[in-house]
């Protein structure tokens, strides 16, 4: 299987600036894993807008797969309190 390209947008990178450290290393390792199995266990297709979500503790990651290209865009990231209400 071939490893998927990762791309953060600048919002999902500022939110990921303002996480502190130790709340950021799971997640990040989280997104790493991604590159190789984009649709791990406990992955969820959204409602209601574009994108897959996984949660890391009491973050979620919400991204997009382009499989034709072989890229993960992190979209978004956030508490689970604030995420939805993006």
């Amino acid at each position: 299987m071939s490893k998927y390209t990762i791309q953060l947008t600048k919002k999902a990178q500022k939110q990921l600036d303002k996480i502190s450290d130790s709340i950021a290393e799971p997640i990040l390792e989280a997104i790493g894993n991604l590159a190789d199995d984009p649709r791990p266990q406990g992955f969820k297709k959204l409602k209601g807008r574009k994108g897959y979500r996984i949660r890391v503790g009491d973050y979620r990651v919400i991204y997009d797969i382009f499989d034709y290209e072989l890229i993960i865009d992190v979209i978004t990231l956030g508490h689970r309190k604030d995420i939805y209400k993006t």
